[in-house]
């Protein structure tokens, strides 16, 4: 801690002094002792790295506290230099202050502006599991730039993760926070959520809630201009709290349960995906085998196994370096999956057993290791035991014994992906719809005109407003 330039007239930083609790889903930091004969209100923060969610939490927090300018002291929570680092969900506690500044305790949770994005529903399973004793959310704050004018593909893929947590009245809580303002009518802002279909809580004039932040308060400036910031600021977070002190608190409608299944869902989907891509390659080389065998050429036939992979970094984002693979079945049971998290934890087992693996073995058989099972092909040696037609007869065979085991792949994948969109409190949910095009095709290649209709009705939901999370799935899984 050091005080800034001594030439000009500006604040001395400090540190808050907290309680800092890694848990299992992220961090707790604590300012201050809970009373249980005070309420709270809580936040819930996304936004990108670079946006000024750590600005406006300090600012959040010398509030609460009672700062004003003339104290000349500016408290940090969040450490500036380290907010690109931020890669899991935080959850900051600020009690003590009641009745002091706000008649309330304030809780933020800060959600990771880059890397540790999972997916499958469990960047949501972790945010939930950190509720925890937090059965209420007051307010659900979109933080960007007043300069933004588009919302990125992976912000609304974490913010699709978000939304997925409560009922379709959530859109009264949820505001902008406009930071890096300069006082004026956020245009910029405002198109970029009116093209993304964002739907935010409305004032009695049914125009979009917000709130202008300056993030400018520790800049090298002169006092005027450093007073203006902090006032500007504090107009803002007065008006932002005033907003929670009114709100209609959200409730969560998913259970850890629910997310769990969805998780257990998406992951059987994946694993299926990558067994019918399996049997299509050993189908293929089958039927140029028997093509050739027909024309008496001289055939070398191919064999198609699972290869061990080892994970790339750039395949996934920071802690997501694992796969969870039966080595019975040599599948990916889970992928990708947090390599700190122990094996037991993963959500895929149920009550000791696999529900992704297609013997669905035990945990014992499984392995959670930096490698991933591929599929792959090499050539072999002619099996000099058959004759030709023999050879044929035993292709044809196989191949009627791979085509009916894609089958019922496919029925399987269906029947999850419906499965999934009911339990889905958001039925255009990106983790829901990132599946149909796959199945889509594969339906109609086996001409099953009903449950194509049904998969492209449920694809029809897609909305504007969910576009660029899926954008931002898609490329991650291709780029796996």
């Amino acid at each position: 801690m050091s005080p800034f330039n001594p030439n000009t007239f500006l604040f001395k930083t400090q540190y808050v002094q907290y309680r800092a609790k890694k848990q299992k889903f992220g961090t707790r930091m604590t300012v201050g002792e809970k009373r249980q004969d005070k309420t709270d209100r809580t936040i819930l923060l996304v936004g990108e790295t670079g946006a000024g969610k750590s600005t406006l939490i300090n600012a959040l927090v010398n509030y609460t506290m009672g700062v004003k300018w003339e104290d000349r002291v500016w408290f940090t929570i969040v450490e500036e230099e380290k907010k690109s680092q931020t890669s899991d969900v935080m959850v900051y506690e600020i009690f003590g202050f009641e009745d002091e500044t706000l008649p309330y305790s304030l809780t933020i949770i800060d959600t990771p502006g880059y890397g540790d994005i999972e997916h499958g529903g469990i960047f949501s399973h972790r945010l939930l599991n950190l509720l925890d004793g937090v059965h209420e959310i007051h307010a659900v704050g979109l933080v960007m730039k007043a300069t933004e004018n588009r919302l990125s593909d992976r912000l609304m893929y974490v913010f699709d993760s978000v939304m997925s947590l409560f009922g379709k009245d959530v859109e009264q809580n949820i505001i902008a926070l406009i930071t890096h303002s300069d006082g004026r009518k956020p245009k910029n802002a405002f198109k970029a959520l009116e093209d993304a279909k964002i739907k935010c809580a409305k004032n009695k004039k049914n125009q979009s809630v917000y709130f202008l932040f300056n993030n400018c308060q520790l800049e090298d400036e002169a006092e005027k201009y450093l007073k203006l910031n902090f006032e500007s600021s504090e107009r803002g977070v007065r008006g932002f709290t005033a907003f929670l002190k009114e709100s209609t608190p959200l409730q969560p409608e998913v259970t850890p349960e629910v997310l769990k299944e969805r998780i257990r869902l998406t992951a059987c989907i994946q694993n299926l995906q990558e067994r019918i891509r399996f049997t299509e390659v050993k189908q293929r080389e089958m039927k140029q085998t028997r093509e050739a065998l027909q024309k008496n050429e001289v055939v070398t036939p191919c064999v198609v196994f699972k290869h061990k992979e080892p994970i790339r970094s750039e395949m996934c984002g920071p802690g997501l370096k694992a796969a969870v693979s039966c080595t019975v079945c040599e599948e990916n049971c889970h992928y990708p999956g947090r390599i700190l998290v122990p094996l037991n934890h993963c959500e895929v087992f149920r009550d000791g057993l696999c529900t992704s693996c297609t013997n669905k073995c035990p945990a014992s058989v499984h392995v959670k290791e930096k490698w991933r099972y591929v599929t792959r092909i090499r050539s072999g040696q002619k099996n000099k035991t058959r004759t030709k037609k023999k050879d044929v007869d035993f292709l044809e065979k196989e191949m009627k014994l791979l085509t009916a085991e894609k089958s019922q792949f496919l029925d399987e994948s269906y029947q999850h992906v419906v499965r999934l969109e009911q339990i889905a409190l958001k039925a255009d949910s990106a983790s829901t719809i990132v599946h149909l095009d796959f199945l889509i095709e594969k339906m109609k290649e086996r001409g099953d005109t009903e449950k194509v209709q049904k998969l492209e009705e449920m694809r029809r939901r897609e909305d504007e407003g969910i576009r660029g999370a899926l954008r931002y799935v898609k490329l991650t899984l291709t780029e796996q």
